[in-house]
């Protein structure tokens, strides 16, 4: 994983402290991110995941 290019990403997109799903599935697509890295990035930097359409985020 690597958190400088999420934390990049994260910047670019405007996203602080919460994430909608479909923003993660987009950041994922546009950076070539793996969903689960992005998932695992914002849990261990206390990032809120909201509105979880297929159960990805717990």
């Amino acid at each position: 994983m690597d958190d400088a290019k999420i934390e990049k990403a994260f910047q670019e997109m405007g996203i602080g402290k919460e994430i909608r799903c479909p923003q993660a599935f987009a950041i994922s697509g546009r950076f070539h991110i793996p969903i689960a890295d992005i998932g695992d990035y914002c849990n261990r930097h206390h990032i809120k995941i909201k509105g979880c359409q297929l159960g990805c985020f717990p």
